[in-house]
């Protein structure tokens, strides 16, 4: 064998050696995400400066103010994981002449809440955590919105 194919087959051996670990274990198990059906979430009202703090459950509408928030999954992890909590989330505005407006889709993240929050002239909206369960009551078949 010659040197270049000499040094292709060590690569090559390389490659297959660290592929083989990977798969067979030698990586770090990735975390199982924790699919949630409440999301909490923090608003402020500029005006008054109140903060509130309500439970919205997954594809449920809450209004807060003139928003209406929509989250579509909450995730999170065990709690001997590095915490991760998100949530994929609609908001809307209801504008003055009644129409609905669009303001938010995306992911927001629990632990940088200044990442995605909803920035809006009098409400701030921000994701807090995921939870299994809500004192408040589940929604009813009819699906009818909360309001805060």
């Amino acid at each position: 064998m010659t040197n270049q194919a000499n040094r292709i087959a060590v690569s090559a051996s390389a490659l297959v050696v660290a592929v083989s670990a990977f798969l067979g274990g030698g990586a770090p198990a990735l975390s199982a995400t924790i699919e949630n059906p409440v999301a909490v979430f923090s608003g402020i009202d500029k005006i008054t400066g109140r903060i509130t703090t309500f439970d919205v459950y997954v594809n449920e509408t809450v209004q807060f103010g003139a928003l209406q928030v929509t989250p579509r999954v909450c995730n999170s992890r065990d709690e001997t994981e590095a915490p991760k909590t998100t949530t994929f989330v609609e908001v809307d505005e209801i504008t003055l002449d009644r129409k609905i407006r669009r303001l938010f889709t995306g992911w927001m993240f629990a632990d940088s809440p200044g990442l995605n929050a909803v920035d809006h002239a009098v409400y701030d909206v921000w994701l807090k955590e995921c939870k299994q369960a809500s004192d408040v009551p589940a929604p009813n078949a009819e699906g009818a919105a909360a309001t805060n």
